[in-house]
């Protein structure tokens, strides 16, 4: 029997919220939101399933946090129209494929596609993200990028990075709508806005998780780059770690200062000493995950050209919405 379950429409979302304790309910809810799957429970009496958040209607796009209250094992066939994307804020789960088990925890998602059968084992301390992207707009989106129709599956590489990278940003995006959904005079509950950041959802994830059209993806995007904007880009990221300045950029690009900062806006968002920024950034990040602790802060800062460390925790905080020390912390939890 369904426990205050409700579900209203906003503007731009409708809001969901699920309190059930009892498994054939909690199948039928989640079935409506992800897709057909089996259910294990393997304690009833303390089985509490709890989901609130919000379907984007544009795309039908749900974003929210789900937990089970005990272990639980789902079994999925085909999810046939959906894509289910999960990060833990609490607890594990572990993702087992016919080829291979993927672990799950707070720095590392899980992504199961449609077409590929697998068993989900959520650990009963499993508090979760949960993103449900529709098929039909992942594929489309694909073919858009693409420039021509797909042939087979979009099949995702099931564990997706939290940490660092593209990945970890996808996630914070996420954590961002999530935040601003939840307020009433919110941009984000303005339906043309955040149709536009649906789109940017998925072709953020079809760009920064690989998948089989990941070779595609990537051809098709250097089509589109100049080659000026190609050589340069290559050269920042293989001297990031050196005393770089926006002139030895302007001499590679072998392009105007004016021209260079309005091709980068256009493909990019942001300047080349923006970028570049960013690049010294994520190479701190990935340095101070790797080091687990083994090596300071500061001598990882300067060693990718940060010589003022107030300034650095700031930018960093900034990008990667959490500090380096939380970072470092993080990675001690891994070891």
């Amino acid at each position: 029997m369904l426990e205050n379950v409700s579900l209203f429409e906003a503007e731009s979302s409708k809001k969901i919220s699920a309190d059930i304790q009892d498994t054939a309910d909690a199948v039928s809810w989640m079935s409506n939101i992800c897709g057909p799957h089996d259910l294990t429970v393997y304690n009833a009496r303390k089985m509490h399933f709890r989901h609130v958040g919000n379907i984007l209607n544009s795309t039908t796009t749900a974003i929210g946090h789900i937990e089970y209250g005990t272990d639980v094992t789902v079994k999925i066939e085909d999810l046939e129209n959906s894509y289910s994307i999960s990060l833990p804020i609490s607890g594990f789960q572990e993702l087992s494929t016919p080829d291979n088990k993927t672990e799950s925890n707070i720095t590392s998602g899980i992504i199961i596609s449609p077409s590929a059968p697998c068993e989900l084992n959520i650990s009963g301390n499993c508090r979760k993200s949960l993103v449900r992207i529709s098929r039909r707009e992942m594929e489309l989106s694909l073919e858009s990028m693409i420039g021509k129709p797909i042939d087979k599956p979009l099949i995702f590489e099931p564990k997706m990075d939290a940490r660092v990278g593209a990945p970890s940003a996808w996630w914070r995006t996420i954590r961002l709508i999530e935040q601003e959904l939840s307020q009433s005079g919110s941009l984000y509950n303005f339906a043309p806005f955040i149709r536009d950041i649906e789109q940017a959802l998925i072709k953020g994830l079809l760009t920064s998780q690989p998948h089989n059209y990941s070779d595609a993806v990537r051809d098709a995007f250097k089509r589109k780059l100049p080659a000026y904007i190609i050589k340069t880009i290559d050269y920042i990221r293989n001297n990031a770690k050196n005393d770089l300045h926006i002139e030895d950029i302007e001499w590679v690009a072998g392009v105007s200062r004016n021209k260079l900062y309005a091709d980068f806006k256009a493909h990019f968002g942001e300047p080349p000493t923006a970028y570049l920024k960013r690049v010294r950034l994520e190479g701190v990040r990935n340095d101070i995950i790797a080091s687990c602790g083994h090596e300071s802060i500061s001598n990882l800062a300067m060693n990718w050209g940060f010589s003022h460390l107030g300034r650095f925790s700031s930018e960093y905080k900034k990008l990667f919405g959490e500090t380096p020390s939380d970072t470092q912390n993080r990675a001690r939890l891994e070891i």
